[in-house]
């Protein structure tokens, strides 16, 4: 990819509560491409939504980052002032929530809602909001945007809701649009709808979106590279249909291997033993390891460093692609 309009270097988002300090996003660093779409894919509690929310600064006053950069359009986002931020979010980047409905403000029309993100990004008259708030929801595929307009929430679907969301992240023309599961408890004609249309607002506008998802098989749809989140870190990123075909990390051999297709009819999907531990419980320098059936004594004694595999193919874990344990590694 050429340049970056996101770059995420060494992140960490700390958690204070009780007078204890928890890390609940650990050291990641990633980019996102302009123009690119990029996947990050882990179980909830991973710490996915929490990257996004760092990125928008919606964190909440418990939570904040601690270390590293995040660079958004030549600016570090841990530097600009409140004013920088506030012309930043809902114009140049913009976030599309999981839930729609509790997004939505339910005493107010939908076009009121669409249209403030210009109210606030600019002086534009009040013409001009509504023929473009007309132009967002027919690109966000609402089939009567003039309708819409006037319509509440509550009258809407779900499938419906989440397309209102859209258009208010793209009214806007943003650089960067962060979609956190989006297609959460939409049918599945209605979720494949709505990555349709997120790849075709990207290539239509060069919007670059980074999609968060708990599922590799919506990963696989529309993104162009994966980042595999486990507990707070990145343990395996790179090229969608690299890690797909050739996925060396257990963890996201074990995410692949529970993606049900037609072959497996009548078959128990594969599941992962255990759980992902909680931000206040103690863990093993590979955070993965009581969950592993490959772990060894290192894997509880030293964190794994980077390895390349190849190309963007970038793994944290003490196996390698031949299945042996590597020898020592950088502390990346």
């Amino acid at each position: 990819m050429g340049e970056n309009i996101l770059e995420v270097k060494h992140m960490t988002v700390t958690l204070y509560e009780n007078g204890e300090e928890y890390k609940v996003v650990n050291r990641i660093s990633f980019t996102v491409g302009k123009g690119e779409i990029v996947g990050i894919v882990g179980e909830s509690g991973c710490g996915k939504s929490m990257t996004a929310l760092a990125l928008q600064d919606l964190l909440k006053n418990h939570i904040k980052v601690t270390e590293g950069s995040m660079m958004f359009d030549g600016r570090d986002l841990r530097k600009v002032t409140p004013a920088e931020r506030r012309q930043i979010n809902g114009k140049d980047m913009t976030m599309i929530f999981q839930e729609p409905m509790t997004s939505l403000n339910p005493l107010h029309r939908i076009g009121r809602q669409v249209g403030e993100v210009l109210q606030l990004h600019g002086s534009y008259s009040h013409a001009e909001i509504e023929k473009r708030t007309l132009e967002a929801l027919s690109m966000a595929g609402l089939p009567d945007p003039a309708k819409t307009m006037r319509m509440y929430p509550h009258e809407l679907s779900g499938g419906m809701r989440q397309r209102v969301m859209i258009a208010m992240g793209i009214i806007a023309s943003p650089k960067l649009l962060i979609a956190d599961e989006p297609t959460t408890a939409l049918d599945v004609t209605t979720q494949a709808h709505v990555l349709e249309l997120l790849q075709r607002i990207n290539q239509q506008t060069g919007t670059a979106v980074l999609l968060i998802s708990h599922d590799l098989g919506v990963i696989n749809k529309i993104c162009s590279r994966v980042l595999v989140m486990y507990a707070g870190k990145i343990v395996e990123q790179g090229r969608t249909e690299d890690i797909l075909r050739n996925p060396i990390h257990p963890y996201t051999k074990g995410l692949i291997a529970s993606i049900p297709t037609r072959r497996m009819k009548g078959v128990p999907l594969a599941s992962i033993p255990g759980r992902v531990p909680p931000v206040t419980e103690e863990k093993p320098p590979c955070p993965f390891a009581s969950r592993c059936d490959k772990a060894d004594k290192r894997c509880f004694t030293e964190y794994p460093g980077r390895k390349t595999i190849s190309d963007e193919h970038i793994l944290w874990c003490h196996i390698d692609k031949t299945g042996k344990k590597p020898g020592k590694q950088s502390k990346l």
